[in-house]
Parts: structure tokens; C-alpha cells; sequence
């Protein structure tokens, strides 16, 4: 499931009102989330939950699902930490 804060972050970069984000939700399927505006997005969440992401990580997500999951598993590292 989607985070509130994670919605918040895609909606506000993208410049939206609202929209329902489900995990199964990709990039082509939000209104203007293209190549610049998905990098905007990844430094959004890397700034608001003071992560970092590699490279790969970011290459291998598929949908808004497992960009959470993946959220989530840095999160978890972090305060494991």
C-alpha cells in the first residue's frame, strides 16, 4: 500500500491535485512523469526520508509499489543501524 507521505511527494513534483496511486501504478500512467521529472521525484523521497538509493535500485523498480517496498526496506536499514 501506498504511503500518504510517498503519494505526497509524486503528487507535489508533479504538480498535481490528486490521484489514486496503487501499487501497480508506473510512471506512464501518471501525467507527466517522464525521465526529468521521475530523477525530481527520486531526489524528493531521498531528501524527505534521508535515504539514499543506488542506481540499480532505482533501474529495477517497476511500479509505485516496489519504489514503497524499496522506501520501506531503507527505513528499515536505517534505524537497524
Amino acid at each position: 500500500m501506498i504511503s500518504e507521505r510517498l503519494k505526497e511527494i509524486v503528487l507535489q513534483e508533479l504538480a498535481l491535485v490528486d490521484l489514486d496511486l496503487q501499487d501497480e501504478t508506473t510512471a506512464d500512467m501518471v501525467p507527466g512523469w517522464d525521465s526529468l521529472s521521475h530523477i525530481q521525484i527520486i531526489v524528493a523521497i531521498e531528501k524527505n526520508y534521508k535515504i539514499k538509493f543506488k542506481g540499480i535500485e532505482i533501474l529495477k523498480i517497476k511500479n509505485i509499489g516496489e519504489l514503497q517496498r524499496l522506501i520501506d526496506k531503507k527505513l528499515t536499514t536505517v534505524s537497524a543501524g
